[in-house]
């Protein structure tokens, strides 16, 4: 083998093709793309090699959409913000937001996609249930901190139901997080979970589930950071400098 060929093969891919007056994303020339799908379609070409059916990008795009936004206290969004203050440019902003999305804050998804797989293939979604939360009192996807009942539930679960009844999906995820809620009543399914049950209903593999998290997020963690940009403040603490940290030194 020929160096010149070494080095193509070095960073050979099936994701994109690009040359002089060529770009290609998985086969597709991009100028066909361009006005023809939607953002949400492109993800999942890039992602899968293929593209998705019109309903399919429908439900990926209702999930992606869902989780865009949760407001100033969320960590991802309040540390965007802090950092716009610090001068550091609003892609090293956004990029400080993203960088807080692991498995606490962010994570759950895929964990739930994990739980529902479990409980998916058990003939004991009880056992399974309860094997989960010896591990860790907080059940990925369930319970909310804020969120009484997550508005976004019924809009995504609702979605999956119809997507099922049009054969799009098989809804054997769906069921599984039915079974779950219902173990853990009063405890609802939160937007992690549900996002969780479109994602493996749309055969996406659980680290693509935080993947596609942070894409969704990101939007927010920009939106945040601009705004923060245009209120002239400067080193933007984590509380009002009124109020003082409580001391527990000696």
């Amino acid at each position: 083998m020929s160096q010149d060929q070494q080095a193509a093969d070095w960073w050979a891919t099936a994701v994109s093709r690009v040359e002089p007056n060529v770009i290609e994303l998985r086969g597709h020339p991009v100028q066909n793309l361009i006005g023809s799908m939607g953002f949400a379609g492109v993800i999942w070409l890039m992602l899968r090699g293929e593209q998705p059916t019109p309903a399919e990008e429908r439900l990926l795009e209702a999930a992606l959409v869902s989780s865009v936004d949760h407001g100033p206290h969320a960590p991802s969004i309040a540390v965007a913000r802090m950092a716009a203050t610090c001068g550091i440019g609003l892609n090293n902003a956004v990029a400080t937001g993203v960088n807080l999305l692991g498995d606490v804050h962010g994570g759950a998804g895929e964990q739930c996609m994990r739980l529902l797989d479990e409980v998916r293939d058990s003939d004991d979604p009880a056992t399974v249930v309860t094997a989960w939360r010896a591990r860790d009192r907080y059940l990925p996807g369930f319970g909310h901190r804020f969120h009484t009942r997550d508005p976004r539930r019924d809009p995504l679960l609702t979605a999956v139901e119809r997507a099922v009844a049009d054969g799009v999906v098989n809804g054997s995820h769906l069921r599984a997080a039915r079974t779950v809620e219902r173990l853990l009543h009063p405890v609802p399914i939160n937007i992690d979970g549900c996002t969780a049950v479109v994602y493996a209903e749309l055969g996406f593999p659980p680290p693509l589930a935080r993947g596609l998290f942070v894409l969704s997020r990101s939007v927010g963690i920009l939106a945040h950071a601009w705004e923060e940009t245009g209120q002239g403040r400067r080193n933007k603490g984590p509380i009002p400098p009124t109020i003082q940290p409580t001391y527990t030194g000696p």
